[in-house]
């Protein structure tokens, strides 16, 4: 499976691995498919809602 990393889209990630898509609901990022998962990174989304990047890259890793 490919590589996911921060500076990818949400788009992006869900179409690598949908998978992702109920860790990235539990953090808070409930609009997975709005404009903003098509154009902004999943650092920048993870500092809109406030979340450390970090943490939620463990999360996706573990996966």
């Amino acid at each position: 499976m490919a590589q996911i990393t921060k500076d990818m889209t949400i788009g992006e990630i869900l179409r690598t691995n949908p998978n992702v898509a109920p860790i990235l609901m539990e953090a808070g990022m409930h609009c997975l498919g709005c404009p903003s998962a098509q154009g902004e990174s999943l650092e920048e989304a993870a500092m809109v809602h406030g979340m450390d990047i970090n943490d939620l890259m463990a999360k996706i890793e573990a996966l």
